[in-house]
């Protein structure tokens, strides 16, 4: 019999534990890759197609972001995205930022709590666009946050921002 001899029982233990490593393997890479923003995929703006639109690639980009987070942003309720800046509003950089508030952040609390789900499975340090996606997210849910109605609106959002702020935080964490 074959399942007696040790070479050939070994050998099958061998590609058993390969095929488990592979699927292990797998499983964790596809985790690693799955997008975290499925939007910025393809952006359709009018005739124009983005993808995977970004805001910096410069200190001076992150800077800029600052600013323009200092000197107040508004989500409307018909999904707009507006700085209140009229100079900061009128650069090139702030309509890359209006592509990816508008278009590519997720609006919903249960896709703001999908992307923390997916967060809390995701591996390695994130990637710039993701980090800085996640930075708007968190500035969107506060926002939410502050005009919900209901306390239940209000505590459900807070626990959407909690979220966030501790994937921001692990991730600062990690690649420090």
């Amino acid at each position: 019999h074959l399942e007696s001899n040790p070479v050939t029982m070994f050998s099958w233990r061998m590609v058993t534990v390969g095929l488990f490593y592979c699927y292990i393997r797998t499983d964790v890479t596809h985790s690693q890759t799955e997008a975290l923003f499925p939007a910025a995929a393809g952006v359709t703006r009018g005739s124009t197609t983005a993808v995977n639109p970004t805001f910096y690639n410069t200190i001076s980009d992150a800077h800029l972001l600052f600013e323009i987070l200092m000197a107040g942003v508004h989500f409307e309720p018909s999904g707009e995205f507006s700085v209140d800046d009229a100079e900061l509003s009128s650069l090139h950089q702030t309509r890359n930022l209006d592509i990816i508030c508008e278009e590519v952040l997720p609006k919903k609390l249960a896709d703001v709590f999908r992307l923390i789900s997916k967060l809390s499975s995701h591996r390695g340090p994130l990637h710039q666009e993701d980090f800085e996606r996640i930075v708007m997210t968190l500035v969107y849910t506060t926002q939410k946050m502050i005009g919900s109605d209901s306390v239940h609106q209000r505590e459900m959002w807070g626990e959407s921002f909690v979220g966030l702020y501790k994937a921001i935080k692990r991730d600062l964490i990690r690649t420090n």
